[in-house]
């Protein structure tokens, strides 16, 4: 129980990180993630990042057009072992992307890996989410 206890307490600097990440500024995530070639993301908007350069690459980029943001996770479920440990749920998100407004919900998974003495995410993972797809596609086409 101590190893999900712990994991609670990365997921939730995880979610703040992310709450200022749909407010304009991703620094605070990079705390949080692991720094590894290794490390992998598959964002609502599509594509896999791989690496921790175009995992942060990926972040940033959302923060610069993200604003007037918040996003809660929701139906947490979070199974750990010694050194790594996954979690599960519903995001609940709403923010603008480039002063559109947007709100969904995706099923999500995170995993964490013990790193130092310190849990890290290591994979963050969501469904596709049409509505930011298509505001993107519009942003892209202009």
């Amino acid at each position: 129980m101590a190893n999900e206890d712990e994991v609670r307490k990365a997921s939730s600097q995880f979610y703040t990180a992310l709450n200022k990440m749909v407010n304009g500024n991703a620094q605070s995530l990079k705390e949080i993630w692991s720094h590894g070639q290794q490390v992998s993301t598959m964002h609502p908007v599509g594509g896999c990042q791989i690496g921790w350069d175009d995992v942060w690459n990926s972040w940033d980029q959302v923060a610069q057009v993200s604003s007037d943001g918040k996003v809660e996770l929701k139906d947490q479920l979070i199974v750990a072992s010694a050194d790594l440990a996954y979690e599960t749920g519903t995001e609940d998100a709403e923010f603008k992307i480039a002063g559109n407004k947007v709100h969904g919900q995706v099923r999500v998974t995170n995993i964490y890996r013990k790193e130092n003495g310190s849990w890290k995410i290591v994979h963050h993972h969501t469904d596709l989410a049409p509505e930011m797809l298509e505001i993107l596609h519009k942003l892209q086409q202009n």
